[in-house]
């Protein structure tokens, strides 16, 4: 299972929101290139950035920001928040990102994401960021009332690299991955789901890789790590080590 670093990106700043709201921010770090190339240093195989200010208004504010990473890093870098049209995926694309996800245009316009998968294979992302099951779109302000589930299971098309699934109620809350959420996103997809929300401690990713025979292989991971409670590299080493082994006994793990 990858462990995926997040850069919250926010007039330029590295920052975390509490459970997607605007007026509860947190700074971790006013030079984005120097978070990025430490979480390639300690072992990170992939980037994932989100441009709150694009989510949230569907225009690009971070784009300098975004060029320095990709320049920088060695490893891929995906990008999500704002991306709403194909002309903005493609120039996305073109300065140096591996995959753009879309989130409020894969539920208002569906057949932009069958299109960008088509011209880009691999490289399209859907994002589905759920409020008590329903899908909520930009910046997660609004709501709608679509299930995730069957978001996900409409837009598991050829092409799509991934899924990635976002419980808004536990991100940013350090209070653990909602597992029942993910294992219906799982059976939901056809295509491999990332987990995104609440992980905050080693104990909540070890308890996802009970998940992976279901297809959630990758997590994406942000307040644990700015905070410490999390170490990078030995979560990356521990997630190795116990992949192939019985799922762990969480009571111990918790102490």
């Amino acid at each position: 299972m990858e462990i995926i670093p997040a850069i919250d990106l926010l007039g330029g700043a590295c920052v975390r929101l509490h459970q997607g709201d605007y007026e509860q921010v947190t700074q971790f770090n006013d030079d984005p290139v120097a978070q990025a190339l430490s979480w390639q240093t300690q072992g990170a195989s992939r980037l994932h950035l989100v441009d709150l200010d694009g989510a949230k208004s569907g225009k690009p504010v971070n784009d300098e920001s975004v060029q320095a990473i990709t320049q920088a890093l060695s490893i891929p870098v995906q990008l999500g928040g704002g991306v709403r049209s194909v002309d903005r995926a493609e120039q996305l694309l073109a300065c140096g990102l591996d995959r753009v996800i879309l989130g409020t245009a894969a539920l208002e316009n569906p057949g932009l994401v069958t299109e960008l998968a088509s011209r880009h294979p691999g490289r399209i992302v859907v994002g589905i960021d759920a409020r008590e099951g329903k899908v909520a779109t930009r910046g997660w302000i609004e709501n709608s009332n679509v299930e995730a589930t069957t978001l996900a299971s409409e837009l598991s098309v050829e092409g799509i690299a991934a899924i990635i699934s976002t419980d808004i109620a536990t991100d940013g809350t350090l209070e653990g991955p909602n597992l029942d959420a993910l294992r219906a996103m799982a059976q939901a997809s056809q295509v491999p789901v990332i987990a995104s929300g609440g992980v905050g401690c080693m104990a909540d990713l070890l308890a996802l890789l009970a998940l992976e025979p279901l297809g959630v292989q990758g997590v994406i991971v942000g307040r644990a790590l700015y905070d410490g409670r999390v170490d990078l590299s030995e979560a990356i080493a521990a997630l190795g080590e116990n992949r192939l082994q019985d799922p762990p006994n969480l009571d111990i793990l918790n102490g």
